[in-house]
């Protein structure tokens, strides 16, 4: 087992299930994932800790399931989100109560447009979590937006620069990138920069 693979192991927060969490780590080994990917999951988990360590307070079980799942069913299509919940509910039940499958699943849609409102703490947290990659130092930047492109290697160049070029727009519009004290103060204005940076390079 690599070492990747195995801190995963240690972050599974079902004990009695290891059956399910080894299916999401097949899932996420998928050869055809460039990012989202048992890398992609370890990096969120790790976010999801670092917010927990400076008080970030959310529901850790509920929000970690969340993680598992967010990115579960991945072929770049628009309802990648809605599946991924819908395996998430099936998988879950009789594992959780009722009302904390729902909660995981309502976080796993949401990672689809990271748009908590302001008293979500869970939300923010997962969302927070998933798109720190972008507040990543500037080599770790890089490998992303390369392992992006692996993904959509379909795609024609001009294509994937159009709308790559409008995802990029669309964060650097929203009033704030992060919704978490912490994320906003530290994950923040180096999103930004690496943002505007990527910006520059596709519409030059």
């Amino acid at each position: 087992m690599d070492k990747q693979k195995a801190d995963l192991v240690t972050m599974w927060p079902l004990e009695e299930s290891v059956g399910l969490r080894d299916e999401l780590l097949a899932a996420y080994a998928e050869p055809s994932r460039g990012y989202h990917n048992t890398q992609h999951l370890t990096e969120v988990l790790a976010r999801l800790d670092e917010l927990a360590d400076h008080g970030v307070s959310f529901d850790q079980r509920v929000v970690r399931l969340a993680a598992w799942f967010h990115d579960s069913v991945y072929a770049g299509k628009p309802d990648d989100e809605e599946q991924s919940a819908l395996w998430a509910q099936r998988a879950l039940s009789g594992l959780i109560p009722d009302h904390l499958i729902d909660e995981v699943a309502r976080l796993v849609r949401l990672t689809k447009t990271h748009r908590p409102v302001d008293d979500d703490a869970n939300g923010s947290a997962l969302c927070d979590a998933d798109l720190a990659i972008l507040a990543a130092p500037p080599k770790r930047y890089a490998e992303y937006t390369q392992a992006v492109r692996v993904e959509y290697k379909h795609v024609r160049d001009p294509d994937f620069r159009a709308g790559r070029t409008q995802i990029l727009r669309t964060l650097v519009d929203k009033p704030h990138l992060f919704h978490t004290d912490y994320a906003h103060k530290h994950w923040e204005d180096i999103a930004r920069a690496n943002l505007e940076r990527e910006l520059a390079t596709l519409v030059s």
